[in-house]
Parts: C-alpha cells; structure tokens; sequence
C-alpha cells in the first residue's frame, strides 16, 4: 500500500461510521463517471437479450425463482 493512501487510511478508521460512510460515498462517486462507450455495450446487450427472448432462443425466470434460488445457496 502506498504510505499517502497508508496514512489516509488510517485516518479515515478513526472517523464515526456516519462519516467513514460519507467518506466511502464520495470516493465511489469520483470512480463512477459515466462512459458513453460501456454504456452503448450494455444497450446491445440488453437489445440483444430482448430479441432472442422474443424468438424464444432464451426464457424468462421469474423473480421468485431466481430469489430463493440464491436463498437456499446462501442457507448452505
């Protein structure tokens, strides 16, 4: 780790939780900037997706399904 991010770290550990949060928030809102090109990537996808799902090449899962397919894994 480098000794800057070392020194912040520890820092931060010594902020109240409600702070420690505001902290994390922001440091992901400074990654998170909007990429046109991942963007149109996803919307092929999901186009992609929707058009073999109505050719019946692929099937939807209900909600319920999918959830306690991840609740029982989770149980285990």
């Amino acid at each position: 780790m480098h000794q800057t991010t070392k020194a912040l770290s520890e820092q931060a550990v010594q902020l109240p939780p409600v702070e420690r949060m505001e902290l994390v928030e922001r440091i992901l809102d400074s990654i998170d900037q909007p990429d046109s090109t991942m963007d149109a990537l996803w919307a092929n996808e999901a186009d992609d997706r929707l058009a073999a799902y109505r050719r019946g090449e692929i099937r939807a899962i209900p909600l319920s399904e999918v959830l306690a397919k991840y609740q029982t894994s989770s149980a285990a």
